[in-house]
């Protein structure tokens, strides 16, 4: 058990979203010996959850209760304004002094106005989106890309710490979405082209194998030719080989590139290959594979053989 989470384990922690990310997140904070009570609408979610030691509780404001730090892995920016905002909303519930960390991938716009109403009730919160995915989540390595103040920092690190490997403070609230949508736009471009790459060298003949060992070690490299590899069979433990299936869904993907695209209409910045990247995406989606992980992408890309 890690001693520096072990200090803190006296922390009762609410966690709220309990999916394929936020289930084992949950699990992790309870292996290294945090309090955990968590909430999800999903049914399936929570006897996952409670298999893995998490308490579960009845309600979301049930489970922020007595909590000091309440931790969020929600789908999309409405989820999380709906969740805290408002009079209903949990930061009304939340007792002078806790801690909101949410770990969802929302607009840094959205993510300013959950802090600033935070503050206004003597609250603390910082944006902290994830990468490295379910099995990331699952192992307990997870980089955080963290925006809000140092101080809340310092003191999340023990509760962070305990689900991921890597911590990055980007700056101020906000920061941490802007860098995490930075990240995808970048995955998701580079995913679509190394389909594209793969499916032109089938079409002339070439081993996706022997092309993606090759790529692999040489300029071409990345996460999408030595991890999550498009090309079915290539990589025995990439979606694609399990017929695209667990992993990053094409349309979480759609999202974050929208998001993407978002913030750079505010600032007046050229995401050209960021929006090609969100309309092949969105034709990957419309083609029936919405729910399959994003490197499905490469279906669109096989030239006729």
């Amino acid at each position: 058990m890690n001693t520096t989470n072990t200090m803190n384990a006296c922390e009762r922690i609410a966690f709220i979203g309990l999916g394929h990310m936020g289930g084992p997140m949950a699990a992790n904070l309870v292996k290294n010996g945090f309090s955990v009570s968590a909430f999800d609408l999903s049914g399936a979610a929570l006897s996952a959850a409670r298999a893995a030691g998490v308490t579960i509780a009845p309600s979301a404001a049930a489970a922020v209760e007595g909590a000091s730090v309440v931790v969020s892995m929600l789908p999309a920016s409405r989820h999380v304004e709906a969740l805290f905002l408002g009079e209903d909303g949990l930061l009304a519930r939340m007792a002078t002094g806790a801690l909101v960390i949410d770990c969802s991938t929302i607009a840094p716009a959205s993510a300013q106005r959950v802090a600033h109403a935070a503050q206004a009730r003597g609250l603390a919160m910082l944006d902290a989106p994830v990468s490295g995915g379910t099995a990331g989540a699952a192992a307990g390595t997870l980089t955080f890309i963290v925006g809000g103040e140092t101080t809340a920092l310092e003191r999340a690190r023990p509760v962070l710490s305990a689900m991921g490997r890597n911590i990055f403070h980007m700056g101020a609230s906000g920061a941490g979405q802007v860098a995490k949508l930075c990240n995808n736009m970048a995955l998701g471009v580079i995913m679509a082209v190394t389909g594209e790459a793969l499916a032109l060298g089938v079409s002339h003949g070439l081993d996706p194998q022997a092309l993606s060992d090759m790529m692999a070690v040489s300029t071409g490299r990345s996460w999408a030719t030595e991890v999550c590899n498009p090309w079915p069979g290539v990589k025995p433990e990439a979606p694609a080989s399990r017929g695209y299936s667990g992993g990053f869904g094409n349309d979480l993907m759609l999202k974050d590139l929208g998001l993407a695209v978002e913030a750079a209409l505010q600032v007046g910045a050229a995401v050209p290959l960021g929006e090609l990247a969100r309309n092949l995406y969105a034709l990957n989606s419309r083609a029936g594979r919405g729910g399959l992980d994003f490197s499905s992408v490469q279906e669109l890309l096989l030239s006729p053989r």
